[in-house]
């Protein structure tokens, strides 16, 4: 069996939800640990008795450790700061052989324990951006993403991970300082740091919106099967990221400043946000005086409207009604 955990809070509640859901759909032989970051998204996910599923709530997670650091840190940065502690708080309170770390946008279209059978016999594995070149930012960003990470409770495992914890405990904000930034970039030096450590080959695990325009895209007998452009290899997509996807108000959705083809909009993006609309209404039955989506609005203001005019020029408007996306 393959465990997970994730962390995520109320307002990225249903994307945490649809990530569930497509978990479940593809593998049944799984167990996820949610840990819930505010009391909100902790006291929904109890109600809502998830099958494969633990919740963990973000006070039985702080130790002292975190406690003294967490005034110190962003929102956002907490997040990332607590990641390694959410894997190590997982192996260790429920005795498990392993832990997969997942990012709460990730979305399945098939099973992933392909990527994680791919490990073999080391002890983590780690996925690479694969940018595409014009947003290649490996070098503030890392050339690897804390997105789909894995951990055996072996002795390598722990060794990194124990590490990368104290590493994140001592430094993590979102800026690039010393050669590091937030708890991604420590990954850089993994591969030659320590023993055991590898590095997904696996193209189907780590399609982003920073490299989808590598990829052509068609469904064949309802999988989503891409193909590499460069040199038109076949491969079943297993997850995509679905970073910088806003929901906005009036029902419209910013799927984020990138190249996205009309394909990728049609077989990726329309499931997924119709996913997140379907999610939304099940849970106005259950709590209807909170949105759980973090629905932002656009900018109007001088400057915003001129940052849109240029993401238009640029072909990266990409911002659709949840109607039209129904219709392509």
């Amino acid at each position: 069996m393959h465990n997970f955990c994730t962390l995520f809070d109320s307002n990225y509640l249903t994307r945490g939800l649809a990530m569930y859901e497509s978990l479940k759909k593809h593998s049944t032989n799984f167990h996820l640990f949610i840990f819930a970051f505010d009391d909100k998204s902790y006291n929904l996910l109890n109600k809502l008795c998830l099958e494969y599923v633990t919740v963990v709530s973000l006070f039985e997670l702080e130790d002292e450790a975190l406690l003294s650091i967490k005034g110190d840190r962003t929102a956002g940065e907490y997040c990332w700061t607590c990641t390694p502690s959410v894997i190590k708080y997982s192996i260790e309170k429920y005795n498990l052989d392993n832990c997969t770390y997942l990012d709460a946008d990730l979305f399945f279209f098939s099973n992933p324990s392909v990527l994680i059978d791919e490990m073999n016999d080391n002890s983590v594995l780690i996925t690479e951006h694969r940018y595409t070149a014009v947003y290649d930012q490996a070098a503030t960003s890392g050339k690897y993403c804390v997105q789909f990470m894995t951990f055996k409770n072996d002795h390598n495992g722990v060794k990194v991970l124990d590490w990368w914890r104290n590493a994140c405990n001592e430094w993590c904000y979102n800026r690039l300082e010393d050669g590091k930034f937030g708890d991604q970039k420590y990954l850089d030096s993994w591969p030659s740091q320590f023993e055991g450590v590898h590095e997904l080959q696996h193209l189907g695990g780590g399609v982003a919106p920073w490299n989808v325009q590598q990829y052509n895209f068609k469904e064949i007998n309802g999988k989503i099967i891409a193909t590499e452009k460069r040199t038109d290899q076949p491969f079943d997509l297993v997850f995509y990221h679905f970073h910088a996807l806003k929901l906005l108000l009036n029902s419209k959705v910013d799927l984020g400043c990138y190249q996205l083809d009309n394909d990728v909009v049609r077989l990726l993006y329309k499931e997924y946000v119709l996913r997140l609309e379907a999610i939304t209404s099940s849970l106005k039955d259950i709590d209807s005086t909170f949105d759980y989506n973090g629905v932002v609005e656009l900018p109007f203001k001088l400057r915003g409207l001129v940052l849109m005019g240029k993401r238009y020029l640029k072909g990266t408007y990409n911002i659709f009604s949840v109607s039209k996306l129904k219709g392509l």
